[in-house]
């Protein structure tokens, strides 16, 4: 089932109130590109009446039939990258490029 976490749910009730759009859905879609690799696309759209339709963290998700059996195990974050750039990313074990993130382990004093 396709999820999302609360640091990227946080994110999108932002973006949809920054852009006047708040109680649109957010559409997921995905393809397989010719190296294997999955490229992701979304944005806010009123849902259609052939599509999937999920609540994740607050947040209505809709996808397009087409495209479940890619997201379907789908995790979307909003994580800080190294640069201390934020951003949207997708994990999804089906993707066979994935890989999964590690964990941030603490400094532990040696005193």
């Amino acid at each position: 089932m396709f999820k999302i976490t609360t640091a990227a749910a946080d994110q999108i009730r932002v973006a949809a109130e920054q852009g006047g759009i708040e109680g649109m859905a957010l559409r997921f879609a995905a393809r397989e590109n010719q190296d294997g690799s999955f490229a992701y696309n979304m944005g806010f759209d009123n849902p259609a009446e052939e599509d999937e339709t999920l609540t994740c963290e607050g947040v209505q998700v809709v996808i397009d039939p087409a495209f479940v059996p890619l997201l379907e195990e789908t995790t979307l974050d909003y994580v800080q990258l190294d640069d201390g750039e934020f951003k949207f990313v997708f994990l999804n074990p089906l993707d066979p490029t994935y890989v999964p993130p590690k964990e941030k382990s603490e400094d532990k004093d040696d005193a």
